[in-house]
């Protein structure tokens, strides 16, 4: 191509993409500050479009053929990049199975598209589009890329599948996404989560509680929630007590060797064999076996506890820990005394319970347990559970965390003196095995 004709193209491509960008900020001004942060860039040779949530970069001749065939697919494009960086999906990468994690983004991001209705971005492949998201839809809760992507593990498509929804549901490379650098990329997820959340407030003015907002209304609070770290929550229930362990920072190799070089193998000062730490030495786990908690799960919850406890960092060498089963009752309380009972509990025990949920047992069953002196110091109680029961009222003396499969925006909330906290598909994969 001549020089002269490459800057008619690019011209017209640039052309394109205001016109684009314009109907999008007159149909949808909440995204004013997003469309005004991806900066649409040219560049020769690309495959397609494709953003690493800083730029938008396309190929303007490859846009202009798709204008041709499809008014509206650079529009369409362009929301379905912009979308991709609201929703945090380029910072997802870390333990996920990139290819299915691709493929639950690009759906995701369409079904909130198609669910806004916009004539300014529709497409000739909308119908059965939304055919196949209509089928997915009645599997879960809510289409966001982390619920989509939950069911696939579950459900792995096969190849042939994976081939037609990628090829009905593809807009842009997500090459870019992968080669971004650490530092780079906290940078940019801490940029886009304030414009989300920015998003987020201004589409409550101007939605009005709009059902066509309610996909992107799911995805926006699934970008913007803080992520749980497991590990840091349960510090919460260290306690300071003396372990078994040679005390380093409080040995004086200079005694030591003066010892040893003037009277032979007799050093002046000994290591001391025992020093103050924090570590997790007393609390309860309860575990909701209501017929919504299945028992598959209950069990990946305890060994990704047990893979973090096991570790002679977090847990003393004498516990007291108990594990409770409850539904609208305690079904069951198991003594954890060390860490080979916790093992044991993991190979023989039988769930019980799967009833109704009511939380208010468990914590007057606790309270007993107080009274009677079966804890010296209790420092929390840690409660997995989907969140649909009874709390209590009133506030224990100690600290309780209440842990949640999967975010819910139906579920209650938890009490004002309580912690609740989504923990990740990652975090339950976390283990190790028994």
């Amino acid at each position: 191509m001549k020089k002269e004709e490459q800057s008619k193209v690019s011209a017209l491509a640039e052309q394109v993409l205001a016109l684009a960008k314009d109907s999008l900020l007159v149909h949808l001004r909440f995204l004013d500050v997003a469309v005004s942060q991806l900066l649409c860039v040219p560049r020769q040779g690309i495959s397609g479009v494709a953003t690493d949530m800083v730029s938008f970069f396309y190929d303007p001749v490859f846009l202009l053929k798709q204008y041709r065939q499809e008014p509206h697919f650079c529009a369409r494009a362009y929301l379905h990049a912009l979308l991709h960086c609201i929703f945090s999906h380029g910072f997802r990468y870390e333990k996920k199975e990139a290819s299915l994690w691709d493929l639950s983004a690009d759906l995701a991001v369409e079904h909130t598209i198609l669910e806004m209705d916009l004539p300014f971005a529709g497409l000739s492949t909308d119908a059965q589009a939304r055919h196949v998201l209509q089928e997915l839809s009645g599997q879960g809760n809510g289409l966001t890329a982390e619920r989509i992507y939950r069911y696939f593990l579950s459900h792995p498509p096969k190849e042939e599948e994976k081939k037609r929804l990628r090829t009905l549901f593809f807009r842009d490379s997500h090459d870019l996404w992968k080669q971004k650098r650490q530092q780079e990329l906290t940078v940019t997820e801490e940029m886009w989560k304030k414009i989300s959340r920015r998003v987020q407030a201004d589409l409550k003015s101007f939605s009005k509680g709009q059902t066509e907002a309610e996909s992107l209304m799911q995805n926006l609070s699934e970008a913007v929630r803080d992520r749980c770290d497991y590990t840091k929550l349960l510090r919460r229930f260290t306690v300071m007590g003396e372990d078994l362990s040679v005390n380093e920072e409080e040995f004086d190799y200079i005694y030591y060797t003066y010892g040893l070089s003037h009277y032979g193998n007799l050093p002046l000062i000994e290591p001391l064999e025992y020093r103050d730490v924090k570590k997790i030495k007393e609390f309860v786990i309860a575990l909701d076996t209501s017929a919504s908690c299945k028992g598959p799960l209950l069990r990946r919850f305890l060994r990704r506890t047990y893979s973090i406890l096991k570790s002679t960092e977090h847990f003393f060498q004498k516990i007291n820990v108990h594990i409770l089963q409850c539904d609208s009752q305690v079904r069951m309380d198991t003594r954890i005394g060390c860490q080979e009972d916790l093992e044991d509990f993991l190979r023989r025990e039988k769930l019980q319970g799967f009833g109704s949920t009511d939380f208010r047992p468990v914590f007057s069953y606790v309270e007993r347990l107080q009274e009677s002196g079966e804890f010296e110091n209790l420092k929390g109680l840690l409660y997995f559970t989907d969140g649909y029961g009874v709390y209590p009222e009133r506030m224990p003396d100690y600290d309780v965390l209440f842990l949640f499969p999967e975010e819910d925006d139906k579920r209650p909330r938890v009490p004002s003196w309580a912690i609740g906290a989504v923990l990740e598909e990652e975090e339950l994969e976390e283990e190790n095995a028994v």
